[in-house]
């Protein structure tokens, strides 16, 4: 019999043992295919479930997560583990919003996913447009049909626009920034909605306009009461007016002054009011052709004579309310020309010649003064 050293013996069993360890080694190592959103990897596994593996790559799992197989599965040499992170989608469709998850890594799948319509709609975001883990809103808008009143028309279409100024682009209505726009431009639209669009122009004008004189008065004691005489003609002054004109739809709706400058000052009328005390007017007894002066109806008189006008001047010597001529005028104590003087003068006068001739100084309208 052939005894082995010690030595040799104790390196035998270190060669068995590692041997063994490299059997059970390679028993536990395991390959796996891991694809996450839908990028793939090969990678080695020493866990025996999903949930080692996925722990191992330093992938965490949400609750809206999706996993194949399931976490607890255990892993077989070549297996295939598939994650879908979950994707929070905001949509509004036409004003109406909804909260959804998603494992979609595209808007378009991720509306097919969901099951939203949205063929012929318009979106606030590309189709094509990857939906990352933060997730997405987005607004959907359906076609629609609309009517626009606008430059004396209406016009009808449709419209996928968001809102009222994506609609009036779409219909080709262009507006600016002075135009009123019912509802406004940046409302929603709906279905069956009515836009009614106006157009607003403003422009300067000017304008010539008088400035209104004055009046002063000034007592003047060398004037009978009642009586007046300009002492100064007044005179309207001129200014020029800046306004400026809003226009809607064509038709005025405001004139507003926004400058004025004045181009010739108004004079001032000044007019002397007589103060001193007129004597009674003569009167004759009553009875006979020459009743009391004062009593008789010289409006009517007056009203026959010159049509009642104090400056009548007919061109043929006779003047004034009862139509003196210049000689008889003076007779009776009148100044100047009868004309020039207040009505109440004259008809002061016209009572003194009564009182010394009657009324045959007026054959034709004297019968007036007894009416």
């Amino acid at each position: 019999m052939t005894f082995l050293p010690a030595k040799r013996i104790a390196q035998a069993a270190v060669v068995t043992t590692l041997v063994a360890g490299a059997v059970g080694v390679s028993h536990y190592d395991k390959s796996v295919n891991l694809s996450v959103d839908g990028k793939a990897s090969s990678v080695h596994a020493f866990g025996g479930t999903v949930s080692d593996v996925l722990e191992k790559q330093d992938i965490s799992i949400g609750e809206h997560d999706v996993v194949v197989p399931a976490l607890g599965s255990p892993v077989e040499d070549g297996q295939k583990i598939v994650v879908r992170y979950g994707r929070k989608l905001t949509v509004t469709v036409d004003g109406k919003t909804r909260e959804y998850w998603t494992t979609a890594t595209t808007v378009a799948a991720a509306l097919q996913e969901l099951g939203i319509r949205a063929d012929s709609a318009k979106l606030s975001a590309s189709r094509s447009q990857t939906l990352g883990r933060e997730g997405l809103t987005l607004a959907v808008s359906t076609p629609k049909a609309l009517t626009v009143r606008v430059d004396g028309k209406n016009l009808t279409g449709t419209s996928t626009g968001l809102t009222v100024k994506d609609a009036l682009n779409e219909l080709k209505v262009s507006v600016d920034k002075d135009d009123r726009v019912k509802p406004g431009l940046a409302a929603a639209v709906s279905d069956g909605l009515k836009i009614a669009v106006q157009r607003v122009s403003s422009k300067t004008i000017t304008a010539t306009e008088p400035i209104s004189h004055g009046t002063v008065e000034k007592s003047d004691s060398t004037l009978y009461k009642g009586d007046t005489k300009t002492l100064t003609s007044g005179k309207a002054g001129a200014k020029v007016v800046t306004y400026k004109v809003t226009t809607v739809d064509g038709k005025t709706e405001s004139k507003k002054a926004v400058k004025s400058v004045v181009t010739s000052q108004p004079v001032t009328q000044v007019v002397a009011v007589g103060t001193k005390t007129r004597p009674t007017a003569p009167t004759t007894p009553t009875g006979g052709n020459k009743p009391a002066a004062d009593g008789l109806n010289w409006a009517a008189l007056a009203e026959c004579e010159s049509g009642g006008d104090p400056t009548t001047n007919t061109g043929n010597g006779f003047y004034g309310l009862y139509q003196f001529d210049e000689q008889t005028w003076h007779s009776v104590g009148g100044s100047g020309l009868p004309h020039e003087n207040s009505a109440g003068e004259q008809t002061y006068r016209a009572q003194i010649l009564f009182k010394d001739r009657g009324d045959s100084p007026w054959p034709v309208c004297g019968s007036r003064l007894y009416s």
